[in-house]
């Protein structure tokens, strides 16, 4: 009777997923545009991201989801899965007409478990600050990244109205950052990054969530304006360590700082640029889509991507259109298919990029795209851009994290962006369903006496 109960208890503690647990909270802080350099390189003005490589683990480089853009990559981060998988495969839905301007902004979009969900599950606690695709989603404290299509450039009243719970917006201002202008939360600023902080440790101090995500957007903005190695991106990454400095003295203020994991990672690397590339001229001299706004009668339009651009056929069994396409590029004049290459079907199912694109196309390092049809093949261009398929260094994010249940001074060349997920539901004890990644010998401390 005893070896029942027993038996029974086990099981308990199993399914409720606190059985394993090795850390009692964990942060995630995603930097936007994050390079392994920032952390690796002593030159960047990050020595809180430093000194945590220098006492924990860290990885060399992290491998992206294809296109390395942001939204499919933070629900990559969350889920552990693979954008086919997950549901968010672009930062803005394909519209045949162009970029409609739409994000995707509404967690009932991604079509797997999160470790939010997961945590909640298993009974724990859970905030989130400026994470995208969050806007509904099951958090306890969560200030998602949302703004209003009508006034963009002022997110106050769209985080207010999709804060939960109500108020909680409202609260974070009178306790953490004093009253909130609109160029507070407006990403060409780097005020952004630290209000974004000083929530998140607000957030910390007050209820201890065991589950933190918190999204840094500014390094990318600059990096898009400055290319990899703008004055202004070194600023960016000093206002990102700087948030990461007040997160980590709000774990100890609030007496948790040795039972938390803190991981930095993020959602892509960047490439300079000089050139844009317009494949939906090729398209339009071939008939198969119209320059007029509604694209006349289109049959096959591209996607762009930043780095890529993604082909849809606007019915999937055209095999016809999709021969006349893959024809085409292979007759184009050596100057013009020099620029870029062709990511097929097979390489993007192993991807688990977009399943209803018919190929991609991915820029070698300089070339970006755009959705025009008409105007000239290639412009000039500046700053930087990513969403490059995942195959070389500068594209690459980072990770580095320390704390409660991770070892010390392991170091490992790459992982992927689908790893990040499986290591904090392994952290905290919980069941992360549908994750297709891995936690990699060596990252955890043993507990093994």
């Amino acid at each position: 009777m005893k070896k029942i109960f027993l038996l029974a208890l086990i099981t308990c503690f199993y399914f409720t997923g606190l059985m394993a647990q090795t850390a009692k909270y964990v942060v995630i802080v995603s930097v936007d545009g994050f390079r392994p350099d920032f952390y690796m390189d002593k030159s960047w003005p990050a020595p809180n991201m430093q000194q945590m490589m220098d006492r924990g683990v860290y990885a060399e480089g992290v491998r992206g989801i294809f296109p390395t853009v942001t939204y499919p990559s933070h629900t990559t981060i969350i889920t552990g899965a693979m954008p086919a998988r997950h549901g968010i495969v672009y930062n803005t839905p394909f519209d045949m007409k162009g970029l409609s301007g739409r994000w995707v902004k509404d967690a009932k979009e991604i079509k797997v478990q999160t470790l939010w969900e997961a945590a909640h599950q298993a009974g724990l606690k859970t905030a989130s600050v400026s994470w995208p695709v969050t806007v509904g989603a099951q958090i306890d404290y969560n200030i998602p990244e949302t703004w209003s299509e009508t006034t963009p450039g002022d997110r106050r009243g769209a985080t207010s109205q999709d804060a939960t719970p109500k108020g909680l917006f409202e609260e974070v201002q009178e306790n953490a950052t004093g009253h909130l202008q609109a160029n507070d939360l407006d990403l060409h600023y780097l005020s952004m990054n630290e209000n974004l902080g000083r929530m998140t440790a607000y957030l910390i101090l007050k209820y201890k969530p065991n589950l933190v995500t918190v999204h840094l957007p500014c390094t990318d903005e600059f990096e898009h304006m400055e290319g990899r190695e703008g004055e202004g991106v070194r600023r960016a990454v000093a206002s990102a360590d700087r948030a990461i400095g007040d997160i980590m003295e709000a774990l100890l203020k609030a007496g948790i700082k040795d039972s938390t994991a803190l991981i930095i990672t993020g959602d892509h690397g960047f490439v300079d640029t000089h050139s844009s590339l317009a494949p939906n001229v090729w398209l339009a001299q071939q008939g198969l889509i119209g320059v007029t706004p509604d694209r006349g009668n289109w049959k096959a339009a591209f996607h762009s991507s930043g780095g890529s651009a993604f082909l849809h056929l606007k019915d999937p069994k055209d095999e016809k259109t999709l021969q006349q396409v893959k024809k085409m590029l292979s007759e184009l004049p050596y100057s013009q298919q020099k620029l870029f290459r062709i990511i097929d079907r097979s390489v993007m199912d192993k991807m688990g990029s977009d399943p209803e694109a018919a190929l991609a196309l991915t820029g070698v390092q300089g070339i970006s795209f755009n959705n025009n049809a008409d105007g000239p093949i290639l412009k000039p261009a500046k700053g930087g851009a990513h969403g490059y398929f995942p195959d070389f260094k500068e594209i690459r994010t980072g990770f580095v994290a320390t704390g409660a249940g991770l070892n010390m001074g392991t170091v490992f060349p790459e992982i992927g962006l689908e790893d990040i997920a499986p290591l904090v539901a392994k952290l905290l004890g919980i069941e992360l369903k549908q994750a297709e990644g891995i936690v990699y010998p060596g990252m955890l401390m043993s507990t093994k006496k």
